[in-house]
């Protein structure tokens, strides 16, 4: 990457002072309080890069509170291989001086700090950095004027940046239409007049940096970008997969999910109810499943610990379902807008008695729509709930990526109604499940029951212990099955040596990354990012055998044991001590110097740079 502080442009020709530099990518930290729009900002920076052919991957932080607070928007974008939304800055914007004092540690050398002179004094002996003062909040009231005061502060530091990058104005200009196109046009008019006296911002005021974002023009014949948050390519997945009814309730970072559905399915045909708690909610689509419709309900990890009786009958009564976690940190309420792993156990675990189910974990925003597909496409065919796990992160997060082949993927499922032959069983002990609905005519007069008692083969409840011992059999081994089904998963990397790093959800980029710069000090590093949490793939054990040395990076905490969880399903798995855990609770996604740091720490190495010639390389010891 050629970063901000880079002394060349690319091919190697001296940046004149005062020119523009063009640079691969660049990182920009958006730092203000959650009133100031400064998610918007960085929403129309990734659109802009998904309508410009380039890479974007963003983070961000809101406060729980509902009077708000500090917040964060970081962007990465670029035309380089971007996995992961930054480690640090290349530009930091301070609304605030709390902003400029909490996230100046977040500037790289040599980065740029530009600050609301209004409001923010930052120490002018930091020579390390090259700070730019303007008076965002004054100049706004002034273009804008009114009642409107600073309002359209956000859109005045989109505009600044846009004369910093050289960025499409155009396109920009045509975003702000979209956005607001649908309120007042006094809205229109003072977003586009704070837009453009952010642009005009005079050049000598930002002499020092200037810059240019490396441009590419798409490849021929390749399909059209699309920019957009996991839970948004999610919900769309779903709909894509058939999905047309559902039923949820309100609780962050699920609800977004909840209200594209609910705006969405009626348009194909179908319904979402919102209701009045968890346990109604996943009462209600076990409902639309029990009537032939596969069903979609959601929540986070308070409302997925409502939902485990009924999912514990969905289990029993072999109704097919889709379960959604977006997970946060816990325990109890916790942490609402932050980042944890800690829902795995709950997923897999969560119910009384032997309750299998399937549990996915998708890895980027992209990879939210297709395991939407996947999701429905298990529960049909085995009549099980599935569970996607999701997170904070990825629900927030923007990325740009191929627009999916609607053509090819759409699937439109209707409810089966055929009459059943006679001897038609439900539940039969040496076949798959297979459910008739209500209003299916059964030609031999016997019709099945679907309780959540134990049953025989046509559903009738039974405590008979030898058919109670059969039917748990039935119910495990159609989800082992599962595993049959799945494609090989990639590994990134090198294909066998000195360590393999293994993850599940938004920890994918960080790793990705990682391993490249592990790479770069002479280990031989592979990563193996785990989309099927359970059940397991039956040959992860000969991948892990590859390695000398196994780490699996996870958001959540090592336990009492000293394993995060993954780590101890995989442990317990496999019987291999080299499976050892890389964890934190901070709330926060992994970056990849820490990854980096954490892993060297972890084995010992004390310098990356020298790894090759220390103890990684040495055989592990077995007890």
């Amino acid at each position: 990457m050629v970063g901000l502080n880079s002394p060349e442009a690319p091919g190697g020709s001296p940046a004149k002072p005062g020119s523009a530099r063009t640079l691969n990518d660049v990182v920009i930290r958006l730092a203000g309080n959650s009133q100031d729009g400064i998610q918007a900002i960085g929403g129309f920076l990734a659109r802009l890069a998904g309508r410009s052919a380039q890479e974007v991957m963003t983070y961000m932080t809101i406060p729980s509170t509902i009077s708000g607070g500090p917040s964060i928007f970081q962007v990465r974008m670029g035309t380089g291989d971007i996995q992961s939304s930054g480690d640090r800055a290349d530009v930091l914007v301070a609304f605030y001086q709390h902003s400029y004092e909490s996230h100046r540690n977040s500037l790289r050398p040599g980065g740029v700090l530009l600050y609301d002179s209004d409001h923010v004094q930052p120490n002018l002996d930091d020579k390390g950095i090259t700070a730019v003062g303007v008076p965002m909040t004054s100049a706004t009231v002034e273009a804008v004027g009114g009642s409107s005061k600073e309002k359209g502060k956000n859109i005045y530091v989109l505009g600044l940046l846009a004369r910093m990058f050289d960025l499409d104005v155009a396109k920009l200009t045509a975003l702000i239409k979209e956005r607001f196109g649908g309120k007042n046009e006094d809205i229109v008019r003072n977003a586009l007049l704070a837009f453009d006296a952010g642009h005009a911002y005079p050049a000598e005021g930002l002499r020092d940096c200037l810059y240019r974002l490396d441009r590419r023009s798409p490849t021929p014949g390749a399909r059209p970008q699309i920019t957009t948050d996991g839970n948004t390519a999610l919900a769309y997945g779903l709909i894509a997969a058939g999905v047309r009814y559902g039923a949820g309730y309100p609780i962050t970072p699920w609800s977004s999910i909840m209200e594209t559905l609910r705006v969405e399915l009626p348009k194909y045909g179908g319904l979402f109810v919102q209701c009045e708690d968890e346990i109604a909610a996943i009462s209600t689509a076990l409902g639309f499943s029990y009537g032939g419709n596969l069903a979609v309900t959601g929540s986070s990890g308070p409302g997925l610990s409502l939902k485990a009786e009924a999912l514990g009958w969905a289990v029993m009564a072999e109704i097919p379902l889709i379960v959604v976690n977006v997970q946060r940190g816990g325990p109890s309420t916790g942490l609402p807008t932050n980042i944890e792993q800690s829902d795995l156990m709950q997923a897999i675990y969560g119910s009384h008695g032997d309750a299998p189910r399937v549990v996915l974990a998708p890895r980027t925003v992209e990879d939210c729509f297709y395991t939407a597909l996947e999701a429905a496409r298990l529960a049909r065919e085995f009549s099980t709930p599935v569970i996607i796990l999701t997170d904070q992160a990825l629900a927030t997060r923007i990325e740009a990526f191929d627009e999916p082949d609607l053509e090819r993927l759409m699937v439109t499922v209707k409810a089966d109604l055929s009459p059943r032959p006679i001897g038609f069983k439900p539940y039969p002990l040496n076949g798959p499940t297979r459910h008739a609905p209500p209003g299916s005519i059964m030609e031999d007069g016997k019709y099945p029951t679907v309780t959540g008692l134990e049953h025989d083969e046509l559903g009738h409840p039974t405590a008979n212990p030898a058919l109670h011992a059969s039917m748990t059999v039935k119910r495990r081994e159609k989800i082992k099955a599962v595993a049959a089904t799945y494609k090989a998963p990639p590994v990134y990397g090198d294909q066998s040596g000195d360590l393999l790093l293994l993850g599940w959800g938004c920890t994918f980029g960080p790793i990705h990354e990682a391993v490249g710069r592990l790479q770069a000090s002479g280990l031989k590093v592979g990563h193996l990012q785990i989309r099927h949490i359970h059940p397991l793939r039956s040959d992860l054990e000969q991948v892990m055998a590859h390695y000398k040395h196994i780490r699996v990076i996870e958001i959540n905490d090592e336990g009492l044991y000293g394993f995060g969880q993954l780590t101890t399903l995989l442990r317990a798995r496999y019987c291999n001590p080299e499976i050892q855990s890389i964890t934190k609770t901070d709330g926060l996604t992994f970056r990849v110097s820490e990854i980096v740091e954490l892993v060297a720490k972890n084995l010992g190495i004390t310098s990356i740079k020298s790894a090759r010639a220390q103890s990684v390389l040495a055989p592990p010891t077995r007890d």
